[in-house]
Parts: C-alpha cells; structure tokens; sequence
C-alpha cells in the first residue's frame, strides 16, 4: 500500500523532531509545495499543544503522528521507543544477565514457572510455583511482567533482593541473588523421541542459533538419532543470517535458499548455501503451524521446495516481509519494510494484508500468488503453482502449506477454564511440595484425578456438579491427568521433562512419527536426482574434453 506524498513529507518532519533532527539536512531539500504542507503540519502541532483540553507534550503528538504513519504502510513496519528498540537487541543477543528464572503471571502474582539449570536462581532453589512477591521491597502485584523482568535483569555481578511467597510455608522470605549470564537458548527443546527419532523445537532465531542448531543435532546423533523431527511451531522468526545457518545444514551446497525484492537495487538479494549436505541422509519431518513466521517459514520453505524433508501440521502465518532496522536518535529505532521473502521455487511467502483485521485473525489463509513485485502493490491474482526441485507442485502467496496437514487438538471447555485460572499448574506445585518424586519413570497414580476434583472444590474453583459434568468425557480426563504429570515433572526436572510427557498426548507429534517412511521415500528421490545430475555433469566434462582433445 502506498502512503501518499502529504503522509510521507510530515513523517519526516515529526521524526526530525523527535528524533534530534536526524532528517534536518534533509528537509531543507524539500520543493515549497512539501515546506508548506510541512508548516501546516507544525501549526497543527503548536494549537494541539497549547488549546487541547487536557495535558499533552509535543512528544506525545509527535509519537502518535509516527504511529499513525506506519499503520498506513503494512502491518509489520514499526517505530520502536527507546525501550522497545532496547528489548528487541536484547531479544536478539545470545546471552543477558539476570536470576534465571522463567517467570508468568498466575493469578495476578508473578510467579515461577521453572528456574533454568545452572543459574543463579537455580543454585539458591527457587522452584516452579514460588511468587515473587516483592523486588527490593517494591511489590509486584501492580507490575506488568516486562517491568518486573525488566528490574530483575541488571549487570553481572550485581544483586537483587526478592521476596518468595512459597506453597507450604507460612511465611514469605527474602533472597538475595547475584546477577549472571544467563544464555538465551533458541533450541528450547532437544531429546530423543524414540530410540532412533530426534526431537528438536526451535523457539526463533537470535545471534547464537546456527551455532546451537549444529551443536545439539551432534548430541542427538551421538545418542543414536537416525531420523529428526523438527519443530517451528510457534517459531516467529528472528535474524535471517541464522536461518540461513540452520538451513545450510540440510541443502546442498549452492542450493538458493530466500531471495528479496523491493524496490531498489540493493533489496534484490539472493541467499544460497555456503555449505552443504551435511545432513543429507537424515530423514527429516518438520512440524509448522499458524505462527510459525518470517525466518521460520524461510527454513521451512527452503525445505520444501529443495524436497529434503516432509512439512506437516498447519498452515503457517504468512510472514514474508523484509525489514530493514535504522537505528534513529535518542535509543529510537525504526523497523521499515524493505522487500519481500521469495522461496526457492519463487513463491512469495507474505500473506495478503489488505484486510488487516483478515490478517490480524488469519481470516485469510487462503494461498495466492502475486506477480507483482513491486513493494507497494499487493493486489491478489490468480493462484499461481511452483515447482519444486523434483517436481511438485507448491502454491505462494499465503506462507508454507504443509505437505500433510495435521489438526492441533481440541482442548474441551473445562480443560480451557481450568487453564484460564492456573488450576493444573497450582494443584501439581502442591502435589510436588507434598510428594517428592525423583524417578522420571514415575507416572500419576490412579486416585490423581478424584484428589483433583476435591481439590477444586475445596478452593471453590468450580461446584461438584461442574466438575462431574467437566470430567465426564475420557478426553478431557486423559489431557488433565497428562497436564497435571508434566507440571509435576517441571517442578521436578524441569521444562524438558514436561515437554516429553506432553509430547506423549501431542497429536502433530504422534501423526508426525508415523510419517518417516514418507520422508525416507522423499529423500531417496531426491538422493536418485542428485546422483543424475551428477552423472551429467561428469558426462559433459567428458564430451568437453574430447571435444578440446581433438
């Protein structure tokens, strides 16, 4: 969509003024035409600061203005505060200093989910469940979870003092815990799913994910891996040079995996593998799912397209946007879009977005190709095919459709109450503090469930007469009894564990198991193509030589 000249002469003019004159230079370029609609827009600035009926500053006008303007542009165009372009950097380091806790809100209490082994939290014994209920005195029960993140976290080798209200204990105490490193792992989860299938989720993509990747598919084949499972659901992406990384692991060397388009000259790139073939015999399944995003969809579109493994589960969001971060004045920072994501087949991965409510809710999933490549033109045209390397035949336009769709499964009501209230979570603290367990082999015992249900009504969470009816059906019972073994394995083990016993109950990953004979099938072919172009690559070097011989 194309913002109008008048939009973008007063976008200058209100970064300028935000930003420290940062366009200064540039304006005193502007025609008179531009200048005038410029000191409209200064004029409106001055009556809206000085008669508006309530309190305002320049900056929030100025702000606003900004915001207002790259809504008009696409919905992933974004001006960052300070504060936002601080989080995203951090986001996208490998590493940030702080406790080493995972923290949510539960019930309107900040609360421990697990502690990360080796850290500082984890060495003092925080567990899943603890509340902090105060940071150095202050309590938390009127912050948001990214201020009380933000005054947990400081530099290394600094303290912080928290108060734990913990389940069991009548009174609340106080910690004091020194600030270290704490690394930021985007392979959130890596184990071996059966004696010969890998499993390997992959949260998104930061400064030291290629690195990560490569180093735990080592561990999972030093444990006997003979095939992986790959997952991105609810991947959104990150930093594109990792991505690449990842997907160097899996092509064959030269094999193009993304390529840009805008514009300009500088926004056609073409992105292809350094390396290559490493895992060339690895049967792969890769699970996508709605949010599975950006530099997710390009690992799996590149996948997809070069036939070297099997996509499964959901369409994905459709995120194929580039962009471009310029960092402005005063710690701001504006994420612009530049170009487009293409797969190797061609297809564009960006979604239509002329509805952004559509988009928003992924009311149009619809695949459609667009041969447009203009940056400003989104307008939908007939649903084009592309090939991949053996043929088959892949749609653009609307992110990754997988090669086997596979339904998420379907939490009852009830599950979906008892979710909304932390009541799986909080009985399993409890069950834990009451029941030490230290054998991962341990499973829930029969009376797990009736001790539940009394447990609910004894806090008055529902009535006995809900709980009967909420209980009623076995599927609602089997994803209880399941939630409340993998809580208790949390707060036992930690996040891997429960993720295990969640994978048991996980219909995408059960459906994704029975599927590597096909992704065995795919890679044959796909060895049987490589293995002919080769011969005919040593066939012509050998006519060339004869031909230069005689």
């Amino acid at each position: 969509m194309r913002t109008s000249w008048k939009i973008a002469a007063i976008t200058l003019f209100a970064l300028s003024l935000l930003l420290g004159g940062f366009f200064g230079d540039r304006l005193l370029a502007l025609d008179k035409e531009a200048r005038e609609q410029l000191h409209l827009f200064t004029e409106l600035l001055t009556v809206a600061q000085e008669a508006y009926g309530g309190e305002v500053t320049y900056r929030d006008l100025v702000v606003s203005s900004i915001d207002g303007m790259v809504r008009t542009l696409d919905p992933h165009t974004s001006f960052l505060t300070a504060d936002a372009y601080s989080g995203m950097r951090d986001r996208q380091q490998s590493s940030f200093y702080g406790l080493g806790i995972l923290v949510g809100m539960r019930n309107g209490q900040l609360t421990v989910i697990t502690p990360i082994d080796g850290t500082p939290a984890w060495r003092l014994g925080i567990r899943a469940g603890d509340v902090i209920a105060a940071i150095e005195d202050e309590p938390t029960e009127m912050m948001n979870i990214n201020e009380a993140v933000r005054r947990l976290k400081g530099p290394k080798g600094t303290e912080v003092r928290i108060t734990i209200v913990r389940p069991g204990l009548e009174e609340p105490f106080d910690l004091t815990v020194v600030r270290d490193e704490i690394p930021q792992n985007t392979v959130r989860y890596a184990y071996m799913l059966t004696p010969t299938v890998g499993y390997m989720a992959i949260s998104d993509f930061n400064r030291g994910t290629g690195v990560e990747v490569e180093e735990t598919l080592a561990e999972l084949e030093e444990q006997g891996m003979e095939s992986l499972l790959l997952d991105l659901r609810g991947n959104g992406g990150g930093l594109l040079d990792q991505a690449i990384a990842v997907v160097e692991l899996f092509v064959p060397k030269g094999s193009k995996i993304v390529e840009t388009r805008g514009r300009t000259r500088e926004s056609f790139q073409e992105y292809a593998a350094h390396d290559g073939n490493q895992l060339s015999e690895l049967p792969l399944v890769v699970l996508v799912g709605e949010n599975t995003a950006s530099a997710a969809e390009i690992l799996a579109g590149a996948i997809q397209d070069h036939d070297i493994g099997l996509i499964v589960g959901n369409p994905t969001w459709g995120k194929g946007l580039v962009q471009t971060v310029y960092t402005l004045s005063y710690g701001a920072g504006l994420a612009l879009t530049t170009a487009k994501y293409y797969t190797p087949s061609g297809r564009l991965i960006q979604r239509d977005y002329s509805s952004w409510f559509d988009y928003a809710t992924h009311s149009n999933g619809t695949q459609v190709g667009v041969d447009d490549e203009d940056l400003g033109e989104d307008e939908g045209v007939a649903v084009q095919a592309f090939l991949t390397d053996l043929g088959r035949e892949v749609y653009g336009g609307g992110g990754i459709t997988p090669d086997v769709k596979v339904e998420s499964a379907e939490v009852s009501s009830f599950a979906q109450f008892l979710l909304s209230r932390n009541a799986l979570f909080d009985f399993a603290v409890e069950w834990a503090n009451d029941h030490p367990i230290e054998d991962e082999d341990w499973e829930p015992p029969a009376e797990l469930l009736n001790r539940f249900s009394a447990w609910l009504a004894e806090n008055e969470l529902a009535t006995d007469e809900e709980i009967a009816a909420g209980l009623e059906d076995v599927e609602t019972q089997d994803f209880v009894r399941r939630r409340i073994h993998a809580e208790i394995f949390n707060s036992a083990f930690g996040l891997e564990s429960r993720h295990q016993v969640l994978a048991q109950g996980d219909p995408q990953i059960q459906e994704a198991l029975s599927l590597f004979g096909q992704a065995t099938e795919l890679l044959a072919k796909r060895q049987r193509l490589e293995d002919e172009e080769e011969r005919a690559e040593t066939d012509d070097g050998r006519r060339a030589a004869v031909g230069v011989g005689n």
